[in-house]
């Protein structure tokens, strides 16, 4: 029978400059899945506190006015490339539908870096706080590895190398950009009520107080929410590692969990097409400022 930690011993067998992907999805749909999930959430949600990220959001109206098709998409087009691999059909199909959408609007280099580092440094910090164990060092190379070759391909420059590196750019980004702006509130408010709407109604005021007790004074001061009190806090944080240790004690996942099993992912119910997820933003259109725009069969595939 295998033993709860006999995975991470397979996965520091391996090289994890070379097996990265292997190992990357070991421990996202084996060790962590759930974790992951949550921290992935918590990433792209941090990331509305720049300005310039938060603002451009709220102008597409994506979060705002679809919000449960945006989290959809961006979670199955992310995980494709998990469970595919980069040189796959599926995989490559996924890279370019998220270069197609972004390409659409004026984003710059240093903000796309800043949110491919939230997906290697939040990952690690919340199962610091909340995992059953936490990442080896292994796992933090692999990590590293994954998401410079997501960035290669697309297209970001001067990629951070090591997970200290992410880490110190993730860092040093916020200090400097963290900010109020009014319509990244109302993204941070939408994506709040999203995440309470897959909860029974009378939930709702719980959840919404549970997902303000996790965030950090930065956040809190940057959307201008009331800090919770120390009781939501403490019971917020403390269930989670309840939780952990339970899972700890848990047999190891014997299947792999991919984000398209995920609960949460409501706007698929018959299926879908790698190829018609996302946006396809028209020249024009609200949130689609870009001059010269292409349409999306007009972006080369990288």
């Amino acid at each position: 029978m295998v033993q709860r930690y006999d995975r991470l011993k397979d996965i520091q067998r391996l090289d994890p400059e070379r097996d990265f992907l292997e190992i990357y999805r070991l421990t996202v749909s084996y060790e962590f899945p759930w974790d992951i999930t949550r921290a992935l959430e918590l990433a792209l949600y941090r990331t509305y506190a720049v300005p310039s990220i938060g603002r451009l959001l709220d102008e597409t109206a994506e979060l705002t006015g679809r919000s449960q098709k945006r989290y959809d998409d961006t979670a199955l087009l992310l995980d494709t490339v998990v469970e595919h691999g980069f040189d796959t059909d599926e995989g490559r199909t996924a890279v370019r539908r998220i270069n197609q959408m972004h390409r659409s609007y004026d984003i710059s280099n240093d903000d796309m870096r800043y949110v491919l580092c939230t997906f290697v440094v939040t990952p690690k910090r919340w199962l610091d706080e909340y995992g059953w164990r936490r990442l080896s060092n292994h796992e933090l190379r692999a990590f590293a590895a994954y998401y410079r070759t997501l960035g290669a391909r697309m297209g970001i420059r001067d990629l951070p190398q090591s997970y200290e590196d992410f880490e110190r750019t993730l860092d040093t980004y916020e200090r400097e950009h963290f900010g109020w702006d009014e319509g990244a509130r109302r993204v941070s408010d939408a994506t709040l009520a999203l995440m309470a709407s897959w909860y029974p109604a009378p939930l709702a005021p719980v959840v919404r107080g549970a997902s303000l007790a996790l965030l950090e004074d930065s956040l809190l001061r940057a959307f201008r929410y009331r800090r919770p009190g120390p009781v939501a806090r403490g019971l917020t944080r403390g269930a989670l590692r309840l939780r952990a240790r339970a899972v700890r004690l848990l047999p190891p996942r014997r299947k792999p969990h991919y984000a398209r099993q995920n609960p949460e992912i409501k706007g698929y119910p018959d299926g879908y097409e790698i190829a018609a997820l996302g946006t396809f933003p028209t020249p024009g259109v609200r949130g689609c400022p870009v001059p010269g725009h292409r349409r999306p069969s007009d972006v080369p595939v990288e």
